[in-house]
């Protein structure tokens, strides 16, 4: 949860510790950025500052959006959601075949079973990426729109590498090739996405948690962010170019 809090202000504090080694004392000073401290006033379900405070949606929507972009653009791999008659949210590991804006494509095999949860629920799709190296994390909901194997798309992200998901059956049909009839395509159109991103180095990290822990303040890690339909469908407009 602390990776996800944003501050509006901040102050400084000074740490002094001294260490014994070889019997000569030094010490060490560090001067930490710290978050801003929490007063009786701001303590409630709007204004307390690990609540209202966390987003940082004052920025651009070219920065919102360029940097949910190369965020999910390093990853590539992320989980695809479904909702399924009688079990609830199911998620499985899903490669991005490609990135068109605010909008995502996959390269799945029509005879499993995410296809049957699409068909009945098709607005609760989810897809969601995180950097276990930064902690930078996206997570979209969205509507899928699934297509047949005609659509020429298969043919333009279509690989080698993507026959060793479907295997050639050796009848001739099934040969795991673009013209496999088991070939279709999942677009995810998005609808809300938040993500965070890193702003502070690992040291930086816990310089901000440790100092909130002593100063009863809310460590400031890094960006918060949300777009809603809106924004997204000016994107989707804007950005149909912009694609990974």
């Amino acid at each position: 949860m602390f990776a996800s809090l944003r501050t509006t202000s901040a102050r400084s504090t000074t740490f002094t510790s001294t260490v014994t080694k070889a019997f000569r004392p030094f010490s060490t000073t560090y001067t930490l950025r710290m978050p801003e401290q929490l007063t009786a006033q701001e303590v409630n379900s709007k204004t307390d500052p690990s609540v209202a405070k966390q987003w940082d949606n004052d920025v651009s929507a070219e920065k919102k959006f360029g940097d949910f972009y190369a965020i999910a653009d390093k990853l590539k791999i992320g989980l695809l959601g479904t909702l399924r008659e009688g079990t609830g949210p199911v998620h499985r590991s899903m490669a991005v075949a490609k990135r068109t804006g605010p909008d995502f494509l996959f390269l799945a095999n029509a005879h499993s079973q995410k296809f049957n949860d699409i068909e009945k629920h098709p607005e609760a799709v989810t897809i969601t990426f995180q950097n276990s190296s930064t902690q930078d994390w996206v997570s979209i909901t969205g509507k899928a729109v699934t297509t047949s194997n005609e659509d020429p798309r298969i043919k333009e992200i279509w690989s080698r590498g993507t026959s060793a998901w479907f295997g050639d059956l050796g009848d001739g049909v099934h040969t795991g090739k673009p013209e496999d009839p088991r070939m279709k395509l999942i677009e995810i159109q998005s609808k809300y996405i938040s993500y965070w991103k890193a702003e502070v180095s690992a040291l930086g990290f816990g310089r901000e948690v440790i100092g909130a822990i002593v100063t009863g303040g809310v460590a400031n890690t890094g960006a918060l962010r949300e777009m809603k339909e809106d924004e997204i469908k000016q994107a989707r407009s804007s950005d149909s170019s912009m694609s990974s």
